[in-house]
Order: C-alpha cells, then sequence, then structure tokens
C-alpha cells in the first residue's frame, strides 16, 4: 500500500473529513449571490492594491524630487505595512466562508480520487463505531 494510500486512509477517519465526505461538499455556495461583508472584503482588496506599491513608487519619487531619502526610507514600510492590513482584513471578511467551502470540496474530492468506492465502505465503518 503507498504512502498517499495511508495517508489518505488515515486522513479519512478524521471527523473533518468525514464531515466533509457525509455532507458530500460542494461548491454551490459560490453560486449564491454576494453579502455586504464579501463585497466589501473585495472593495478592500481593491484598494490594499491601489494604495501598497503605488504609494511606494509615489514616496520614491518624491524622495528623488526633494533630495530627502527618508521620506522613501519611513514612508515605504509604513505605507507597505497599512497597504497590508488593508489586505488582510479584506480577505477575512471576503473569503472566510469561500475558503472554507473550498477546503471541505477538496479534502473530500482529493480522498475520492485516491481511495475511489472505498472511501464511503469506510465511511460506513467508521459511523458504526461510533
Amino acid at each position: 500500500m503507498g504512502i498517499f494510500r495511508k495517508a489518505a486512509l488515515h486522513l479519512a477517519g478524521k471527523e473533518y473529513c468525514r464531515k466533509s465526505i457525509a455532507e458530500h461538499a460542494d461548491l454551490s455556495a459560490f453560486k449564491e449571490k454576494l453579502t455586504f461583508s464579501v463585497k466589501t472584503g473585495i472593495v478592500l482588496i481593491s484598494c490594499s492594491y491601489i494604495i501598497g506599491l503605488p504609494a511606494v513608487f509615489a514616496l520614491g519619487a518624491l524622495a528623488a524630487v526633494f533630495k530627502e531619502p527618508l521620506i522613501l526610507i519611513v514612508g515605504g514600510p509604513v505605507i507597505y505595512s497599512i497597504s497590508t492590513i488593508i489586505f488582510i482584513l479584506g480577505i477575512h471578511l471576503a473569503g472566510t466562508k469561500y475558503i472554507k467551502v473550498f477546503f471541505r470540496w477538496s479534502v473530500r474530492t482529493i480522498l475520492e480520487k485516491i481511495l475511489g468506492d472505498e472511501i464511503y465502505k469506510i465511511h460506513e465503518v467508521v459511523n458504526e463505531q461510533k
């Protein structure tokens, strides 16, 4: 028995994987209408890209024009840090629900590919033991 198959058998017994298999996790959540928090998250992610590198380049240009390197040395990391915080907040708002759905689906799909129909037999045996 290969290492992938052994690992898949072990993982198939874990609660997260069992629930993904039992509920036949799919990607139907991606078809739903976007909520306000998801839209807000997407806007924040977009803003972080607009703020990030262009602002650092602008600070670099200002530092060169005014011959003050501290503008870039101090301002660059500060503005990039702010951009990163906005990006992380946007990801949190926009992606939390969808990343969970995607991970559940990918776990189920990968285990099905490795174990085939045996996954449902394992699932039944584990349920009988509990």
